[in-house]
């Protein structure tokens, strides 16, 4: 669902728009359009990101199609209210990354009559529940669930596979280190990765009882 409301000044509350979906698919840019939107209606704007996303630029909002929005780099999610006093719409951007404050923040700045638009990972690497997404998109009025194309078999995807080697939740990269898949090429890539988990982990307690006898024979 695609929203064009303009700010209803006889209401006093506001709502939470959530833009969500796998990798490469559209979150950054269709939170773009709205906002841009927003500020040709000549409504105040202001754009946020979490710090530690400097991918394209320190402050530059950027899709994958390299459309981008000057933003404001907050490490947590509590220096948002002050920094949106006065504001009619707030974009937040990769809002898996904020603490679980954002999602109070969030409705704070609704109930305070502010329209507020957020895009964000709906899941993590593991095809988990990515950070505050789930309450976010809970409380939200509205949810958009974007898709990308899977790589493997054209389907659309919801997930996106992790091709680097990491176990780490928070991996920022691009077409190098992740890809899109839809759920059959997910969970298929999937078991692959544990089954050769399970390989080099046998591999290495062999390696490592074989060591011990050689020791004991010594």
């Amino acid at each position: 669902m695609f929203l064009e409301n303009t700010v209803n000044h006889k209401e006093q509350f506001g709502w939470i728009e959530v833009i969500c979906g796998s990798m490469f698919s559209g979150k950054t840019e269709e939170l773009i359009r709205r906002l841009k939107r927003a500020q040709f209606a000549r409504q105040r704007v202001e754009i946020f990101k979490p710090a530690v996303d400097v991918r394209y630029d320190d402050e530059m909002v950027v899709s994958h199609d390299a459309n981008e929005i000057r933003s404001t780099p907050v490490p947590a999610a509590a220096n948002i209210p002050i920094l949106a006093d006065g504001c009619d719409v707030v974009g937040i951007d990769e809002a898996q990354f904020f603490d679980d404050e954002i999602v109070r923040v969030c409705n704070d700045l609704a109930n305070k009559g502010i329209r507020v638009i957020v895009a964000g990972l709906d899941m993590d690497f593991k095809g988990n529940p990515f950070g505050p997404m789930p309450y976010l998109m809970a409380t939200a009025e509205y949810v958009t669930k974007v898709h990308a194309i899977c790589t493997r078999t054209g389907n659309l995807a919801q997930y996106s596979y992790r091709k680097a080697q990491s176990d780490d939740l928070v991996l920022l990269g691009e077409v190098e280190e992740y890809e899109p898949l839809s759920r059959a090429a997910f969970y298929k890539s999937m078991l692959r990765d544990k089954v050769r988990q399970m390989k080099v982990k046998d591999a290495e307690e062999l390696n490592s009882k074989e060591s011990k006898s050689d020791a004991k024979n010594e």
